[in-house]
């Protein structure tokens, strides 16, 4: 009787693998002895039953095979115990299936075609072909090796094992008892059982996921879409339905089209070119719609705002930070005057406050640091979190750490109980600002040099560290590098504060703007409807103005409490601002010739081409000069010019016309 199997693969890893499996079978009934074709072949096999791993080896064994040999080709299947990873790919994904040869790659993949395997598209591959573009996925039965080095993700399936058609011929052939074949079936029956469960259980696994993410989905304050590349809805959630009025199971597995009516919306979703946020009108309701694609699953999410909701949830955050007092005052448009100094300044604070980095305003006293500082909060991103500010020259050393950094329960005399968070900690998200930042000691500045390096702090008294999110702005009216040469202020902070830097400029240097200012701070002010004369508007243009806009506010302030009536006069001044000493100083003369000189110039020019020399076309001449004027201060000049006799005035289209006089004043030295 014959009792001898020999099993014939082609490679080691395939010998290895189905001689493993023979034996767990049929290893107490029979011999069974194994032979890879790329390692080693014996001389000749005689009186046994030869089982091929595949018909592509016949022509490579047929030569030590006796004729006293019968021979069964086994037909194989796929490994159960690595099946569930062709379930974990996505349908519709191209996938690389990879074997040693051609035809044992089609066999591999014919074998999953009649197993129902059917959700993946394969790309059959062998070593020599060309590897195909965006192939993200590559799997194989036991080829690891062979899987080209530029798939990102390889799945080995386990050599192919021999199928139980060809083990019940193996029991045919050796008469092996009955209840082998029996306990056979029923170990094959208890695998598909066991892969039942696998799935199952995997199943149930991704039904609670997908019930999971189902309600995280239906909880959320947007409106959440998405959709497939041929336009079938797969997600519709609970708050879009909210929006418009659309329930979840009338929308789900419908065509994108069949659901919304707004073409301008549905180009919109469907347009791969089209920008990442719009706004739209669905049903009445303002949306604010932001669309992405999910390349590697070829769908597109959508999520809707409702805009006039944003709107109000975001005035009640700046209410609740009005209450607190964690709001900036200040916007762009708080900032008077049009001098091109101070609109250069502007659209520099523009640009800055889109960055989060540490700015450092510099300016001197009174030009409103802390405006420009307020204002650029508000135009950031962080406009609906905190602004805080604290004027470091205000408070002692010590107060002023506790009020920054904060403090512990019983960390000293006279702490609150349960301790303090300070304005870093009350800050987190917004923005802090260190006014006079030129006055705190080097202590606080190593520590606030810490803060900036770190971005965490610790309480006074305490051991905790705080992670934190702020934006600081500091400010001074001192010469830090001065400082820093004379040993007062840390150089290495010094450029921490100094990422990003802003002058504010003096109002001296955007004297046109004073009229606009003071007419300003009259509105402001308990007599609204006051008004002030030319000659002093002029006059108060052309002081120099030390403690700039405040000094220039307070002034104007006394004048209207101690003005007899409506109007500003010269002789509302206070005493200490005589009009004498203004007019008479070297520097103000020597300015009213220059503008003298300059407005006869312009003249000229205007005379010589024929066009009317108005106040409205001088003062837009100047614009450019070292001494820009307003209308009113150019009608004030030409005032000055006609009791010269430098220029004649006349009335109406013909304007102003320069003498002989004013030429030559014009065309001086002096």
């Amino acid at each position: 009787m014959k009792n001898e199997l020999v099993l014939l693969a082609g490679t080691r890893e395939t010998c290895k693998e189905l001689t493993e499996q023979l034996k767990g079978i049929l290893g107490q009934y029979i011999r069974i002895k194994s032979f890879a074709s790329e390692e080693y072949l014996p001389p000749l096999i005689e009186d046994a039953l030869i089982v091929y791993s595949s018909y592509l080896i016949h022509d490579e064994v047929k030569h030590v095979i006796a004729p006293s040999c019968e021979v069964i080709t086994a037909h194989r299947t796929v490994n159960y115990q690595y099946i569930d990873y062709l379930f974990e790919i996505p349908n519709d994904t191209n996938v690389l299936f990879v074997n040693d040869f051609p035809q044992s790659t089609i066999d591999s993949i014919e074998t999953l075609d009649r197993l129902g395997i059917r959700h993946l598209r394969y790309i059959p591959y062998s070593p020599g072909r060309e590897v195909p573009d965006s192939i993200e996925v590559a799997v194989t039965p036991g080829e690891m090796e062979l899987i080209p080095s530029s798939i990102p993700t390889k799945l080995n399936l386990g050599v192919r094992l021999i199928d139980i058609h060809t083990i019940m011929a193996i029991i045919d052939y050796f008469e092996l008892p009955e209840a082998l074949r029996i306990n056979i079936t029923d170990k094959y029956t208890g695998k598909i059982i066991e892969l039942s469960k696998k799935l199952s259980s995997l199943k149930q696994e991704a039904d609670k996921l997908n019930q999971y993410l189902k309600r995280v989905v239906d909880g959320v304050n947007d409106g959440i879409l998405a959709f497939d590349s041929s336009g079938s809805i797969s997600v519709f959630n609970k708050e879009l339905e909210r929006m418009i009025g659309i329930s979840p199971e009338y929308a789900l597995k419908k065509k994108i089209g069949q659901v919304f009516r707004n073409n301008e919306l549905l180009d919109f979703l469907l347009n791969d070119e089209a920008g990442d946020q719009e706004a739209f009108t669905v049903r009445q309701t303002n949306l604010l719609v932001h669309r992405f694609p999910m390349k590697n699953d070829n769908t597109i999410v959508a999520t809707f705002k409702n805009m006039d909701e944003t709107i109000e949830m975001e005035r009640r955050v700046k209410l609740e930070l009005q209450k607190k007092g964690f709001v900036s005052k200040y916007t762009f448009q708080s900032i008077l005057g049009e001098s091109q100094t101070l609109q250069e300044t502007i659209r520099i604070a523009k640009k800055l406050s889109l960055s989060d980095l540490p700015i450092l305003v510099q300016g001197e006293s009174g030009t409103g640091k802390e405006l420009f500082t307020g204002a650029i909060h508000s135009e950031s991103s962080r406009k609906n979190a905190p602004f805080l500010g604290i004027n470091c020259n205000a408070l002692p050393e010590e107060l002023l750490e506790s009020e920054l950094f904060g403090y512990e329960d019983g960390a000293f005399t006279g702490a609150r109980k349960g301790g303090k968070k300070g304005l870093f900690e009350q800050a987190d998200q917004g923005t802090l600002f260190l006014d006079e930042i030129g006055d705190i000691s080097m202590k606080l500045q190593a520590r606030l040099l810490r803060v900036l390096e770190e971005w965490e702090i610790r309480r006074i008294g305490g051991n905790k560290i705080i992670p934190i999110n702020v934006r600081i702005i500091a400010a001074t009216n001192r010469n830090l590098k001065h400082m820093i040469e004379e040993g007062r202020f840390r150089e290495d902070l010094y450029h921490r504060l100094k990422v990003l830097s802003l002058s504010i400029p003096s109002l001296r240097q955007r004297r046109t703007d004073i009229p606009i200012l003071i007419k300003s701070f009259i509105r402001q002010s308990q007599k609204p409807a006051a008004d002030i004369t030319e000659d002093t508007l002029e006059l108060l243009s052309q002081m120099e103005w030390k403690g700039n806009i405040r000094e220039l506010k307070n002034v104007v302030q006394y004048m209207l409490a101690v003005s007899d009536d409506n109007v500003l006069k010269v002789s509302d001044l206070p005493a200490d601002l005589a009009p004498a000493r203004v007019q008479l100083t070297p520097k103000t003369l020597t300015n009213l010739k220059a503008e003298h000189k300059i407005l006869l110039t312009f003249i000229a020019e205007l005379n010589e081409k024929g066009i009317p020399a108005s106040r409205k076309k001088l003062s837009a001449l100047t614009q450019n000069t070292n001494f820009p004027l307003t209308e009113q201060q150019a009608r004030l000049r030409l005032k000055e010019l006609e009791q010269l006799g430098f220029v004649i005035i006349r009335q109406g289209r013909s304007g102003t016309n320069v003498t002989e006089k004013g030429l030559e004043f014009a065309l001086s030295n002096n």
